[in-house]
């Protein structure tokens, strides 16, 4: 709906804009001098979990993520938040504190906010953060040859509905909360810090592996070729989809982007399905030069980051996006 009415809406021509609303990229970049840019992103949700401390760490990682997968650092950030008049306030500040603490990992500063009264709960964050206008990551430059690589395990959105239905178990959530409030810092500082040749970056998040991995194949003009069995699945996630605990975003999300797919034949219809997932928080989706693979892939594992290679970027063909076992 909304690619639909933002396509209809007048381009504002302004030269300092260097990312904007029109390619879909995880954040808009306007420069200020000839060696700074400005990365500003903003995201809010409703919880989804129930601690509201951990709710927090999750809306804050989830914001800040933008920012990283532009190659930026996050700088300041404005809390934007809803709240019901009537609730316990404890909620509330376990909800600040848990976002907090994240920001304080991140080193970003918040200096700010807005806060209405809201029947229904939401937090998030706008984040501003800097990045070298000539060191831009953006989600339109992968070239056929590049080495796909990524940075978490997909599988929060079909968790999460499963913790709104109680069905959950106790391990799943340990495993999505885990890579749910993990910052994408580490990853993406290697990425920027060791002169690696990565000519595009994104990080999955609510429109799902596919749902991104599309844009990518779009903006940049070519396609691409994904390893099914490559893929990093969180413990639970296909229970979860095999009981039927799948969010409406993820069937939205693959009525939009199925069109541009075909799998092999023997890719379960499970993980078909996991693809799709929306993410909160998700990893960082790095289309980095063939020479440079191996290279970026140990880097990050020695970091600590659980990075693997999931596909390849080919020139463009039908299918665009082809989804191997």
């Amino acid at each position: 709906m909304l690619d639909s009415v933002l396509g209809k809406l007048a381009r504002q021509h302004d030269p300092n804009v260097l990312v904007g609303f029109d390619t879909a990229d995880d954040a808009g970049v306007y420069q200020i001098t000839s060696d700074l840019a400005l990365v500003q992103t903003v995201d809010f949700f409703t919880p989804i979990v129930d601690d509201p401390y951990t709710f927090g760490q999750i809306a804050a990682t989830n914001s800040l993520s933008d920012v990283y997968a532009m190659g930026g650092r996050p700088l300041s950030a404005m809390t934007l938040v809803c709240f019901p008049e009537n609730s316990d306030v404890k909620v509330l500040e376990e909800m600040l504190a848990g976002g907090l603490s994240k920001m304080i990992e991140a080193n970003c500063t918040i200096i700010g906010g807005h806060s209405i009264r809201d029947e229904e709960i939401k937090l998030g964050y706008s984040v501003t953060g800097t990045v070298h206008p000539g060191c831009v990551l953006t989600n339109s430059g992968a070239k056929a040859g590049d080495r796909l690589i990524f940075t978490k395990a997909i599988g929060t959105g079909v968790i999460s509905t499963a913790i709104k239905s109680g069905h959950a178990d106790a391990a799943w959530i340990r495993g999505a909360v885990r890579a749910m409030t993990t910052l994408n810092k580490t990853a993406a500082e290697v990425v920027i810090s060791s002169g690696f040749i990565v000519h595009a970056m994104t990080d999955v998040t609510g429109f799902g592996l596919i749902g991104h991995v599309r844009e990518v194949a779009r903006g940049s003009g070519v396609s691409v070729q994904l390893v099914a069995g490559k893929v990093p699945l969180l413990e639970g996630a296909l229970e979860c989809v095999r009981r039927g605990d799948v969010p409406g975003g993820l069937k939205a999300n693959r009525g939009f982007a199925e069109g541009c797919v075909e799998y092999a034949g023997n890719v379960p219809e499970d993980v078909r399905t996991l693809f799709y997932d929306p993410q909160t928080a998700g990893g960082l989706l790095i289309s980095v030069a063939e020479a440079d693979a191996f290279r970026l892939l140990a880097k990050l594992i020695d970091a600590g980051v659980g990075a693997v290679e999931i596909g390849e970027v080919v020139e463009k063909t039908t299918p665009r996006i082809a989804v191997d076992e």
